[in-house]
């Protein structure tokens, strides 16, 4: 799927926002972190990179090394969180997340990452974005994405039937989440435009937020 040419109007209720390559352009530090942990590990680091994107680390490392024991995982994943946590070297906003942010002032949002409480402040901090009131963090879900669980809790937190939710997300797993859930996906990014979101743009600065005075959001996407 190409960058949506014309304008999309699409409507909603509510809108669930993922963070690392969303909001937040992390590449830099997940390719360090992750490449380090793939050597360590025997495995190609391209490979790697393919299914780690939009998931709990724990998650990840089950799709890599399935004959693993979960026990192993979590633990391993409890120390590449230290790991991302402390280093946001090179960690930016996507192209116009702020002015986003800041359009969804007043309106029922939410962030739903991957990422848990300390690694979600200090990437939105590094990038110099607020963080929403409402946020789905890993401690947040039994989970992970690419299931539904984590768009579910943040539309029910927000008081809104899935179905008028629009995600916008980035990677494989995260769509096929929001998609799962019931909900309309708009794409950000490169990554995003082969795992078939609803819409897809190259960043934030191509969506518009208008509020209806019937409680509607309406976003201009392209």
């Amino acid at each position: 799927m190409t960058a949506t040419a014309a304008p999309t109007v699409l409507t909603a209720r509510a809108l669930l926002l993922d963070m690392d390559g969303t909001l937040v352009n992390s590449d830099a530090v997940v390719e360090r972190i992750w490449r380090r942990w793939a050597e360590r590990h025997g495995l190609d680091g391209d490979e790697v990179m393919k299914v780690v994107h939009g998931r709990q680390g724990h998650a990840s490392m089950a799709v890599l090394l399935p004959d693993r024991p979960v026990e192993q995982n979590l633990a391993d994943n409890a120390r590449m969180l230290a790991e991302e946590t402390a280093d946001v070297a090179g960690v930016v906003e996507i192209p116009g997340a702020s002015a986003f942010l800041a359009s969804l002032r007043g309106l029922p949002h939410a962030l739903v990452t991957s990422a848990d409480v300390a690694l979600s402040t200090a990437r939105m901090n590094a990038a110099g974005l607020p963080l929403p009131e409402v946020r789905i963090t890993a401690e947040s879900v039994g989970a992970s994405k690419p299931d539904p669980e984590g768009f579910l809790k943040g539309a029910a937190e927000l008081g809104v039937e899935p179905g008028e939710c629009v995600v916008f997300e980035d990677s494989g797993a995260g769509i096929a989440a929001g998609r799962s859930a019931g909900m309309t996906v708009v794409g950000v990014g490169a990554r995003a435009g082969v795992h078939g979101p609803d819409v897809v743009v190259p960043d934030l600065t191509g969506v518009r937020v208008e509020a209806g005075a019937d409680g509607m959001i309406r976003l201009y996407v392209g």
